[in-house]
């Protein structure tokens, strides 16, 4: 994916995200990344504390990596939280990089998510 395209793609997400939630603010990585590891988890609590929204936004980056082989899922604890293993190493060094990939898998997230709710195009 050419940048300007990843540009072009990660801002439309961050729109759509926006507009859904009715925020006045474009999200950043971190609260997309939240979001998607709530929609992951299966189930919302009322507050979640500091470290189950570092857990969520862990469930969400190992749920993307998951699509390229990087991590694989383990099960569910008997609180309902999945569980996911390494199971490649990953190859992509510095943050940028690792940012880069990430907003990939997240455009090919939503991007999943259009073919299954097709009114995810009416803007």
């Amino acid at each position: 994916m050419e940048e300007w395209e990843l540009d072009f793609q990660w801002l439309r997400v961050r729109h759509f995200v926006k507009k859904t939630l009715g925020r006045t603010d474009l999200p950043d990585l971190n609260a997309i990344l939240f979001l998607i590891g709530v929609q992951e988890l299966g189930f919302v609590k009322r507050a979640f504390t500091k470290e189950e929204k570092q857990d969520l936004m862990h469930i969400a980056v190992c749920s993307l990596l998951s699509q390229d082989g990087y991590y694989e899922f383990a099960g569910r604890d008997a609180d309902n939280w999945p569980h996911w293993k390494p199971s490649k190493i990953m190859r992509v060094e510095g943050v940028k990089e690792q940012e880069k990939l990430l907003k990939i898998k997240v455009i090919e997230y939503f991007s999943q998510m259009e073919m299954e709710e097709p009114e995810i195009n009416d803007n």
